[in-house]
């Protein structure tokens, strides 16, 4: 790993820093009264703020997919950045309801190009040996945005009226720095190869590798992309039959990556923290702690996840992500006050059950939820399929940052036990049809994963006949 390859993993990796940035200042924003007053008196209208970049990054995802394919990777990411600055711009300038709304449409497209180009880019880029911590990198920006957005609206909130302002206009700087960054970085070899640059592919491997001798895995990289040269209408490959589990696993990940609750959390966190009896500020306070729990467990993750692997990871945080769900929803149904609040001592034992919920999500569901589906498709549908799997991922936050509040309105403490029940099906998913995808070349995913696999096997056989899903 040469110092050039790991300082464009890291540059590559803020488009995930972009995406945890959003995440971590929409909640806090929703909080603070200037905003809300200016912009949002109601409620729906609030939930509709947090939400419409998911609309547009779950269009804009389709659009990066040919975007990555035609144009290439470090192209894509250049695009993404730009969206973004651009709609950091304007939220932070926004005088009216429809600046506002059309800076969250742009935040929106520059985290549906960087979502599907960042990952790819990283996977494709790192050595096998490395693959997986490497591209956990994404997640872990996100992380790390997530709480930097925490520590921001816990200095802005006491910035009358224009606290807010300085929020979402700060968006920019991970933008501005993704951008710089996208200049220097090196096109994967995978991408050059793909759109007939041969040699500026051998050339770069080379580069990112910081050895000459690349032909093993140069002549490996060909033959991938001599058979993906085969298929001309990529998403139209998603739907034939052997083509089934990778599309499947993939946009499953998603969903239950959504419906362990996360991101209901991590929107909410502020206004969850208020129901249960903190001041405004010290409920900012409590999503800093919550974001600092994050990074340092997706931090682990990087580092664990080529060691024990994919599997185990998700299968430990299902039991640990359970008892915490379970354990909250209980302490809530029984002892949270008609006027919702807690006794101190019992709010402070829920925001640590909190933290291990996050823990366990920070190592495991999070940064697998990238990971995996960047993986597990060949050379031919891989920039597709990531893109559906991207835009399964925005349907369903949106979903969740849609339905959430009033969820918590009317199910309150039994909400908490409707994400328990979800994690119990992740984890019989994880234990029965996912493949362990540590060490496994991304060329050679067909052969060694899905055609030895006891469920999915059987959609490889007689390849040929009855093509098409069934």
């Amino acid at each position: 790993m040469t110092p050039y390859v790991i300082s464009g993993w890291i540059l590559a990796a803020f488009g995930g820093l972009m995406f945890g940035y959003d995440i971590g200042i929409s909640g806090g924003v929703t909080s603070m009264d200037d905003f809300l007053i200016k912009f949002f008196p109601k409620v729906h209208e609030r939930k509709m703020h947090v939400s419409s970049l998911y609309l547009s990054a779950l269009v804009a995802s389709l659009f990066a997919s040919k975007a990555c394919t035609v144009l290439g990777r470090r192209p894509t990411i250049t695009m993404a950045s730009a969206f973004f600055i651009s709609g950091a711009i304007l939220c932070g300038l926004a005088e009216h309801k429809w600046m506002l709304i059309v800076g969250r449409i742009l935040f929106g497209v520059g985290v549906g190009f960087g979502n599907e180009s960042v990952p790819l880019f990283l996977t494709e880029i790192a050595p096998i040996q490395h693959r997986g911590g490497v591209n956990i990198l994404f997640q872990q920006f996100v992380t790390i945005g997530i709480l930097i957005a925490n520590l921001i609206n816990y200095g802005t909130s006491n910035v009358h009226p224009y606290g807010w302002r300085i929020s979402l206009g700060l968006a920019a700087v991970p933008g501005c720095v993704l951008f710089v960054g996208s200049l220097i970085i090196t096109e994967t070899p995978a991408s050059l190869v793909q759109r007939g640059k041969d040699e500026e592919g051998k050339a770069a491997l080379k580069r990112v590798r910081g050895v000459e001798d690349v032909e093993a895995e140069f002549q490996m990289i060909l033959a991938a992309n001599e058979q993906g040269r085969q298929v001309k209408h990529p998403f139209k490959k998603l739907f034939k039959r052997k083509a089934f589990p990778a599309l499947f696993v993939s946009n499953i990940i998603q969903f239950f990556q959504q419906f362990t609750g996360i991101n209901a959390i991590m929107f909410y966190a502020p206004v969850l923290f208020q129901t249960l009896g903190f001041r405004a500020d010290a409920s900012l306070l409590s999503s800093v702690i919550t974001g600092m729990v994050n990074v340092l467990s997706t931090f682990v993750s990087v580092f664990a996840v080529d060691k024990w692997g994919r599997r185990k990871l998700l299968l430990q945080a299902c039991v640990q992500m359970f008892i915490s769900q379970v354990a909250i929803g209980g302490i809530l149904l029984v002892h949270l006050k008609p006027a919702g609040s807690l006794d101190k001592g019992l709010a402070a034992v829920v925001v640590i059950l909190v933290c291990t919920y996050v823990m366990s999500f920070a190592w495991s569901w999070g940064p697998m939820g990238w990971l995996i589906p960047s993986e597990i498709y060949p050379i031919e549908t891989r920039s597709a399929g990531f893109a559906v799997a991207v835009s399964t991922n925005m349907i369903f936050t949106f979903v969740i940052a849609q339905a959430f509040l009033s969820m918590m309105c009317h199910m309150k403490a039994y909400i908490f036990f409707f994400f328990a029940a979800w994690i119990i099906v992740m984890g019989l998913f994880v234990l029965f049809l996912l493949p362990e995808t540590k060490g496994v070349p991304i060329d050679q995913v067909e052969d060694r994963l899905w055609k030895k696999h006891p469920v999915w096997k059987r959609f490889f056989r007689d390849e040929g006949k009855g093509d098409q899903i069934a």
